[in-house]
């Protein structure tokens, strides 16, 4: 294409416009390859340090990013191990104590009828003493109402202490098995 363009131009026709000079291509030609110099030894290593410079950071970033995830997840496994021992713990603290309260409550339940038995035993003791004094307590009341009564009846005075006292066990003796037929007779 160039030797048609000189053979144009020597023949005196008219140059293409669209086809430029010989001279622009030789000097576009030269500043071409003095910036593609350029760029060759000194933009382009610098570019490539600088995206080998990047590629690092990220795998570096990357292999951070692995690291703490490796951590997180030995970390998430070691709390979840601790969660089932501390769950495994509280069961048997749990069921320790439902067993130590059944012990308690049995314990109390005992100590409860034991107390029960010794109060209900103390007031029946208290009760047959009373009972008792009451008993000895009307035996001389009536043994001295007896006395009066018979005094009256006989009309004379019964000082005689062995004699009124015969006399009044006789009378609570005669009125206890009248008692004793009474109730008898009662439960036919």
């Amino acid at each position: 294409m160039l030797h048609a363009v000189i053979a144009a131009q020597a023949t005196g026709e008219q140059t293409n416009p669209l086809i430029p000079a010989v001279y622009d291509i030789i000097w576009s030609a030269v500043c071409f390859v003095v910036i593609l110099f350029f760029f060759w030894k000194l933009v382009l290593p610098k570019m490539q340090k600088l995206l080998d410079d990047r590629a690092e950071a990220i795998e570096g970033n990357i292999a951070k990013a692995d690291d703490a995830q490796r951590k997180a997840e030995a970390a998430l496994e070691q709390y979840t191990a601790q969660l089932a021992d501390a769950r495994a713990e509280a069961g048997a603290i749990r069921d320790q104590a439902r067993t130590d309260g059944a012990k308690i409550v049995a314990e109390h339940k005992e100590q409860a009828l034991t107390e029960a038995a010794r109060v209900t035993a103390t007031a029946k003791a208290q009760i047959e003493a009373e009972r008792q004094a009451a008993v000895v307590s009307l035996r001389s009341e009536v043994g001295t109402l007896a006395i009066d009564l018979a005094s009256g009846v006989i009309g004379e005075s019964l000082t005689d202490d062995a004699k009124a006292s015969a006399i009044v066990d006789r009378f609570l003796a005669d009125l206890e098995a009248s008692e004793s037929s009474a109730s008898v007779a009662g439960k036919k």
